[in-house]
């Protein structure tokens, strides 16, 4: 099992814009990957423009199969106008 953890920060003013374009991808996601285990978003209760994707994917082909879908690739352009900063990503093996 892998694990992701991608901390997202997003300017001020653009949760909501932000959270619609995440919600759309999560369906996608869910809808389409049957080797995705989870992908929640989550907002950090001590500062509101910070949020972390929890990932959960089957191998590393669900996790490549993840990153080379259509939608995913759709997504980055979207969400680049609500973003405060660059994304940071962890990768976590399952034990």
């Amino acid at each position: 099992m892998i694990g992701v953890i991608a901390t997202l920060t997003v300017a001020e003013g653009k949760n909501a814009e932000f959270e619609a374009i995440f919600t759309a991808l999560s369906k996608e996601v869910r809808a389409n990957e049957p080797g995705n285990i989870a992908y929640q978003l989550t907002r950090s209760r001590s500062n509101p423009q910070v949020y972390k994707v929890l990932e959960l994917y089957k191998d590393q082909d669900a996790l490549t199969h993840h990153g080379q879908t259509e939608y995913f690739k759709a997504a980055g352009p979207k969400m680049g106008p609500t973003m405060g900063g660059r994304p940071e990503i962890e990768y976590l093996d399952g034990v």
